[in-house]
């Protein structure tokens, strides 16, 4: 059956999200997570597109772009494959890292821009790793401001003011998303002490040592 076609958008804006095959986790270790975002520079410069936002979780990733001068499957291809090399070789791991292909979604009106741009930077906070936006590492919400030169920051804010963003977290904490019980989930932990515990239980220290271990060692 042949795959659906990707919805265009008419304004070259697209959210996309790639995630761990089988949910997996595709970064392990601080030096991964820095490792991609290497990487994301490289493929911004060779495809030449707007970067606006992103967030590394531990099994997954979330890019918030405007398309170049390459259609962002292209974007997607280089940056995957280069990762995903580097990944099985570091680990000592083989085959496909990523679920299927990548998911995205376009991003045609500034109210759902701005609704996807803070869906990015709560991902980490949703996920019970930190308080605030600000407090994560791997997401480029810390970094408005200090104009790291990876995300389009004056492109960035054209679109969305720092007062906007600011104001609407403001939002969210006052709504008590930071303190809502997680009814019916099961608890999220961060990537290291999900590690942690697999290295205590079973002596793995990564997650590719992990899938390599018979069914009864844990």
């Amino acid at each position: 059956m042949p795959r659906a076609q990707r919805k265009k958008s008419s304004t070259g804006i697209y959210h996309l999200v790639a995630r761990g095959i089988g949910q997996g986790l595709i970064f392990e270790q601080d030096e991964d997570y820095a490792q991609f975002l290497s990487f994301l520079r490289e493929t911004k410069k060779q495809s030449c597109f707007t970067l606006y936002a992103y967030c590394l979780m531990g099994n997954h990733f979330h890019l918030l772009l405007k398309e170049g001068a390459e259609p962002i499957s292209l974007v997607f291809k280089r940056l995957g494959v280069r990762y995903a090399q580097w990944f099985n070789r570091k680990y000592e791991r083989s085959g496909h890292l990523f679920q299927n292909r990548f998911g995205s979604e376009p991003v045609e009106a500034d109210a759902y821009f701005l609704t996807v741009l803070l869906y990015l930077y709560q991902n980490p906070v949703n996920a019970g790793i930190c308080r605030e936006t600000t407090d994560y590492e791997w997401s480029s919400r810390r970094l408005i401001g200090l104009q790291d030169g990876l995300v389009d920051e004056k492109a960035l804010l054209a679109l969305v003011p720092l007062q906007s963003i600011t104001e609407r977290e403001g939002q969210a904490v006052e709504g008590g998303v930071l303190d809502e019980p997680r009814v019916g989930r099961r608890a999220a932990y961060a990537d290291k002490t999900v590690l942690e515990k697999a290295r205590l239980a079973c002596g793995a220290h990564s997650g590719a040592e992990f899938q390599r271990l018979p069914r009864e060692g844990c």
